[in-house]
């Protein structure tokens, strides 16, 4: 029998899932800006319980302001930068307080008197439950070349105990993005900045286009400079050809259940086969390869029940949720691989073409000889265009010459 699951639930960021079916992402969370720069609380005292116990979310929920920290953990030091694991309030795309984990890496010499700028990175898809949130493992934030404080978010739903993760929900994705920002600049020994660049691949592509998008009106205090969006699933309802099977199915799929964690009027139940409804248990206990492996076997005709792209609530969702479909001020860079075969090069060049058409100042990138992966080359690309940002540099539009 399928589970039902309604509000705020469970982990799953599936990071190829960028690609995924309902990528209830994006306008979805338009609404619910807030204007507050998160606290002027002191950080708290630093975690000296277990890992473990770092992701059980306090019960009930202290209040807290966007980007207001939780918890903080330290994870490690060298003579060049500290990183910390944090967990911070954030706001879901219903607007209700959620508590957040993720990393924050910052240099320990000294700032500029403007304080460091921040890369926030989206990662791509590694599951639904808590043990995939990236944090656990404890690694420092992504470095794509530039000096700065790194952050690098679990998403809503993603690490703290018993919790689903509301994948693909685009307004939760950003807001987590967003609050992290803020999150470090309320940890002192960081000194980060109002400056700021995002970063994201795959399931994090879908997270970073949205990010874009609302980043300005969700934090006005900070000053959003630009985004890189990897390989980003989009143009939902639309097929690119025989070979393009696993946004529309597999990741789809996966995005079902993620998208019933913040969407209380979508039922599993109502689309999924019973195929997909036997393999359903990985989804809350297993991570990203675990979730391939149980539904990999199954036809791609066979897992619907029925169709989500064509039946309502859940077409509405997806159409909310496919980004791209406003222009931000800060410009974005597009890349992806010329063999990538999770997010096919004819999915991204059609999100090219919509961006174009509303506006959006957009640099294309196709990276040779790469795949579904971020490649030496792809992240040339990324470095390139972070410092381009951080410089003051004009954007290269692509569009202009479309």
């Amino acid at each position: 029998m399928t589970r039902r699951w309604s509000g705020a639930g469970v982990p799953l960021k599936l990071a190829l899932g960028a690609a995924l079916l309902v990528a209830a992402a994006a306008c979805a969370g338009a609404g619910n800006p807030t204007t507050s720069p998160a606290t002027t609380a002191g950080p708290p005292e630093p975690w000296a319980g277990t890992l473990e116990g770092f992701y059980v979310v306090p019960d009930p929920l202290p209040e807290g302001q966007p980007g207001e920290l939780i918890r903080v953990m330290p994870v490690s030091s060298n003579d060049a930068e500290t990183t910390v694991r944090v967990m911070y309030h954030s706001r879901d795309s219903q607007g209700a307080d959620r508590a957040v984990t993720g990393i924050i890496t910052h240099p320990d010499g000294d700032a500029p008197d403007e304080g460091w700028p921040v890369v926030s990175w989206a990662h791509g898809t590694t599951g639904l439950a808590a043990p995939c949130a990236p944090s656990r493992a404890g690694h420092s934030a992504p470095d794509f070349g530039v000096e700065a404080v790194r952050v690098a978010t679990d998403y809503i739903g993603l690490g703290p105990e018993g919790e689903r993760h509301s994948y693909l929900v685009g307004s939760s994705e950003a807001h987590s993005v967003i609050d992290i920002v803020r999150a470090a600049r309320n940890l002192p020994d960081a000194h980060a900045g109002t400056r700021w660049v995002a970063v994201g691949h795959s399931q994090g592509g879908h997270s970073a286009l949205f990010t874009n998008q609302l980043g300005q009106n969700y934090a006005p205090e900070l000053e959003h400079l630009g985004t890189a969006s990897l390989a980003p699933a989009a143009m939902f309802e639309e097929r690119y050809g025989p070979d393009d099977t696993i946004v529309p199915h597999m990741v789809g799929a996966m995005a079902a259940y993620g998208i019933a964690a913040e969407y209380p009027g979508l039922d599993v139940g109502d689309y999924i086969s019973d195929q997909v409804d036997a393999a359903d248990e990985v989804i809350d206990t297993g991570c990203l390869d675990d979730i391939v492996a149980a539904l990999a076997g199954i036809p791609i005709d066979q897992f619907w029940e029925t169709d989500p792209y064509t039946t309502e609530p859940a077409i509405s969702i997806i159409r909310e949720n496919d980004p791209g479909k406003v222009a931000a001020e800060a410009p974005l860079l597009l890349a992806y691989g010329d063999i990538d075969t999770w997010v096919v090069p004819a999915r991204v060049e059609a999100l090219f073409d919509r961006l174009c058409s509303v506006g959006q100042v957009t640099e294309l990138a196709e990276i040779p000889e790469t795949g579904h992966e971020i490649s030496p080359a792809m992240r040339d690309a990324v470095a390139r265009f972070l410092a381009e940002r951080l410089e003051g540099a004009p954007p290269t539009d692509s569009c202009a010459g479309a």
